[in-house]
């Protein structure tokens, strides 16, 4: 029997990410008009149930008699810059961004997704994850997300010129040759040691160059956070780019393609589960907390890592970990 051609798979794709967004759309179109709950709506998030926060024990906090305030006290926060006793202005301009902009209309369907994301790595991929993390030493773990990074040079390469950065294209292409010889394909970062520091790119970066917006916020199964733009360029352009894809395709191993994607995906999930997990217990809203490190982390990709610093996420979890009715005197 004939194996699909590879343009027959990316057009799969295609038809993958547009009825993910044409269902997004429908369901969000099918709910309430009700503002959907988020970490920045604390009121109805701390009065109704909800199905990622995790039960915490209320601390006893004995009140005091409130004392009279002085006439030179600050003056109280506006309600654009304190929602809920999260005061905006402790946190950073990045953060503050952040808030003021989630572009979340598809939240309720979001949220959906998301459940089903977790699902998955609280039952498959991150007890596999940790176990790999057990049973490989980390220095070939490392070697190994080494060599998966070697493959995808092509593709860096290739988004690297169609944004007109012709010094990272040249670094790119100095590190595919060295460490595809010297560093025993790819293996080893010989490279990093020259002087040729690893960089990411993707075409959704490179849509965003040539002046794309995101979109709306956008979860998808499996492939977790993402936006229409970034959905486009990396599942539906990025696998054209990629030499080697065409070499499988043509040999009739799609499957070898397929698995390497899986592979890198997984071994990139392993590399931070422990942070990701660390991330997840600390969170009142886990949704919305990785939406906004997402965002920030995609913004600070495009502009080449000389965006803003990214935010600290601390003092919103610590601001988070009481209930602002109790934190109150």
């Amino acid at each position: 029997m004939k194996r699909p051609s590879k343009f027959t798979w990316e057009f799969r794709k295609l038809a993958f990410v547009l009825a993910a967004i044409y269902l997004a759309a429908l369901f969000g179109a099918a709910s309430n008009s009700e503002a959907a709950t988020t970490i920045y709506n604390m009121d109805r998030f701390l009065n109704e149930p909800h199905p990622f926060a995790k039960p915490q024990a209320q601390p006893q906090i004995q009140r005091q008699p409130q004392q009279p305030v002085p006439a030179t006290s600050t003056p109280p926060t506006s309600t654009k810059d304190q929602e809920d006793g999260l005061d905006l202005d402790d946190l950073g301009p990045g953060v503050e961004a952040a808030v003021e902009d989630v572009n979340d209309p598809l939240e309720p369907f979001n949220r959906v997704m998301f459940g089903f994301n977790e699902f998955l790595a609280e039952y498959l991929i991150g007890p596999l994850a940790r176990g790999y993390n057990a049973a490989i030493p980390n220095p070939a773990r490392e070697a190994f997300r080494n060599f998966l990074s070697n493959l995808n040079s092509p593709v860096i390469l290739a988004n690297d010129l169609l944004q007109g950065e012709l010094k990272r294209g040249y670094a790119t292409t100095m590190r595919m040759l060295i460490n595809s010889t010297a560093g025993i394909v790819g293996f080893i970062d010989v490279a990093k040691k020259l002087g040729f520091e690893k960089h990411n790119e993707d075409f959704g970066q490179t849509l965003a160059v040539w002046g794309l917006g995101e979109g709306f916020y956008l979860v998808l199964p499996v492939f977790g956070p993402s936006n229409p733009r970034d959905a486009l360029g990396k599942l539906l352009v990025d696998p054209f780019l990629d030499p080697l894809g065409y070499y499988l395709d043509n040999t009739d191993r799609e499957e070898v393609g397929y698995a390497i994607t899986g592979v890198r995906g997984f071994t990139n999930y392993a590399a931070f589960v422990d942070q990701i997990d660390e991330l997840r217990n600390s969170s009142l809203d886990f949704y919305g907390a990785l939406r906004s490190l997402y965002r920030q982390l995609r913004n600070s990709e495009i502009k080449n890592g000389g965006g803003d610093d990214l935010p600290n996420l601390d003092p919103i979890l610590d601001k988070r970990s009481v209930p602002p009715s109790l934190s109150k005197p």
